[in-house]
């Protein structure tokens, strides 16, 4: 018997991005305000359809990145997360978006455009608590994002995107603090740093302090995999 001719479903492919970074010591990720249907005025992650079929879903990544953030691209760390694509995720029908996650220190206001009507940071824990809502499955998406940087920082030089080009160890700190949601003791946190070979060398210059001694500057290493790693405290607290 003959086959019915088979067509493949209509399906849309979209890129979504969890942008972090750090404000005031505390990780934040940046959220718009949907200036369209559907979900309009929720809060979401930002993100889009692809430009056109030749475009490259990272090219893709990185102009909305620009369109709907008014961020550039130039300093920020952009990976692939995942790819979501349950049926019903989307009201507009079957659609698949491509996860990126981008890391960056000291990430401007952010501008909104194209479909945003509004864009702001928010504190990661509004978001993982479910205080703030957000519109279509970007919840979930934002809990990988967030996960993924909390594990990648244990195993990976990930945690030195947050930082600037030099930085010092207790502002190294202050990332694992923020990324983890821990506070963390100094004196073991020093010894676990330095024992991560290439993890982290000296920027060749001092930081003038206001009384004390100058704070020394560091860099990120050559090393991208840490040796030991540094692993995260299982309970929060200080850690052991």
């Amino acid at each position: 018997m003959p086959h019915d001719a088979w067509s493949p479903p209509p399906v849309l492919l979209t890129v979504d991005l969890v942008i972090l970074t750090l404000r005031e010591s505390r990780l934040h990720v940046l959220l718009v305000e949907r200036g369209e249907e559907p979900f309009q005025g929720a809060l979401a992650l930002p993100g889009g359809f692809l430009n056109h079929d030749d475009e490259e879903i990272l090219d893709a990544a990185h102009r909305e990145l620009s369109e709907e953030t008014a961020l550039t691209s130039g300093r920020v760390h952009l990976e692939q997360l995942a790819v979501y694509g349950s049926p019903g995720r989307d009201p507009r029908g079957r659609v698949v978006s491509v996860a990126h996650l981008a890391i960056a220190p000291g990430l401007p206001d952010p501008v909104a455009g194209t479909d945003a009507t509004e864009a702001a940071w928010i504190p990661t824990d509004a978001v993982l608590s479910g205080e703030t809502a957000l519109a279509f499955d970007h919840h979930r998406i934002a809990e990988d994002g967030i996960e993924r940087a909390r594990t990648k920082i244990e195993f990976s030089a990930l945690a030195t995107a947050f930082c600037g080009e030099s930085f010092t160890i207790a502002e190294l700190q202050q990332v694992y603090e923020a990324v983890w949601g821990t506070p963390l003791d100094t004196r073991n946190f020093y010894r676990k740093v330095q024992a991560a070979k290439g993890f982290i060398v000296p920027a060749g210059a001092d930081r003038k302090a206001t009384g004390g001694r100058p704070a020394r500057l560091y860099r990120a290493g050559p090393n991208t995999v840490l040796f030991p790693p540094l692993i995260r405290p299982h309970t929060t607290g200080e850690e052991e």
